[in-house]
């Protein structure tokens, strides 16, 4: 059998789980993101200055600015003071603004990106961050068991909701090749290598169309290709070289489609959760979504699994990187970090105990 037969089963499989999530949708998944550290307490009671990083070309931006507003006005308190990003500036410049205006609590509406940048300017801050998801993945959103097809309980949560830290990670990327770096903050979930590409690869107007399942499309063009070689060292271990297709970086593992893909990444045990992908042929590919799918314990030889507060991988080519789903460059060297208890987020409830 050829792999491009597999590669088309693997897609009719997807395609299958995908119909299958969609018809049970409304049963609430009661996997918690752990609470290990402390559970979920109130916000000090009185008003709150309130202040809105904005993406305004997102659907329902404006429904999401009345119901801020509405909520705000009934509560009895401020006006909340808006910041709308721009293709310039996706949200550094307007979450200075709005530490600056003095925020008791800073809402991301928006998308992963939106919320990623805000996150980055509040990690470490002690002001909360409020998450009103208005895009595809809205990954964080699900990871703290929001409903992110209720937008007005949304706004409900991050204004008058729990609150509880969590943690965050950092991502170096450097191109020895071209002599570029930088260094972002990320939530749930960064990778380098395939998954990158398939991110990088996702037609604009099918995501539009049908939200996240475009990635399944651009997956199974971008499965066919070859293993490269890397090393990769964690934290004071030694350092093991490897020839990998794809390896992420998990916060959380919590994504679209009801998939837990990491059960066992907590977003506040203060440890990254590595994902090392290595497989040869369709075989492997299959394997590992089997795996994932179904929660198998089975070890596989091309699926790795490690935990580490600290990891460093190091590739004579560059390859594609990404954090919670923006594309982030290419690199030879990614270095990864955690940053524990480090942002303070609205949820739900109070949170108690392990799942």
């Amino acid at each position: 059998m050829s792999d491009w037969i597999l590669y088309l089963i693997l897609a009719g499989g997807v395609a299958f789980a995908v119909s299958s999530w969609w018809g049970v949708r409304r049963l609430k998944a009661r996997h918690i993101r752990s609470a290990v550290r402390e559970d979920a307490h109130r916000p000090g009671p009185g008003d709150q200055r309130v202040a809105v990083i904005l993406n305004p070309v997102k659907n329902n931006a404006e429904e999401a600015r009345q119901g801020i507003i509405d909520a705000c006005d009934l509560a009895g308190w401020d006006a909340p003071k808006f910041f709308e990003t721009t293709v310039e500036d996706p949200g550094y410049g307007q979450s200075r603004q709005a530490l600056a205006y003095g925020a008791d609590v800073v809402l991301a509406c928006g998308g992963d990106g939106t919320v990623r940048v805000v996150a980055e300017s509040l990690a470490h801050k002690n002001v909360a961050m409020g998450l009103i998801p208005l895009g595809t993945g809205n990954l964080l959103a699900r990871n703290v068991d929001l409903d992110v097809t209720d937008l007005a309980d949304c706004i409900q949560v991050a204004l008058f909701g729990h609150q509880r830290y969590i943690d965050t990670a950092t991502m170096g990327v450097d191109n020895d090749i071209t002599g570029e770096s930088a260094e972002h903050t990320f939530l749930v979930i960064a990778g380098m290598g395939l998954d990158a590409e398939v991110l990088g690869d996702t037609k604009e107007d099918l995501k539009k169309s049908v939200g996240w399942l475009a990635y399944t499309e651009a997956g199974v063009r971008h499965l066919p290709g070859r293993r490269k070689r890397v090393t990769i060292t964690m934290d004071d271990q030694p350092e093991q070289a490897r020839k990998i297709r794809s390896v992420l970086f998990a916060n959380c593992g919590l994504i679209p489609g009801g998939i837990d893909f990491i059960p066992q990444a907590m977003i506040d045990d203060g440890m990254l959760d590595i994902v090392v992908m290595s497989p040869r042929s369709a075989f492997g590919w299959l394997a590992m979504y089997t795996k994932v799918l179904f929660k198998h314990n089975a070890n596989l030889p091309m699926m790795s699994f490690y935990r580490s507060g600290k990891v460093i991988i190091r590739s004579q080519e560059p390859m594609p990187t990404q954090l919670d789903g923006d594309p982030s460059g290419e690199a030879t060297t990614v270095t990864v970090q955690v940053e524990p208890a480090s942002l303070l987020v609205r949820v739900p409830k109070a949170l108690t105990g392990l799942n």
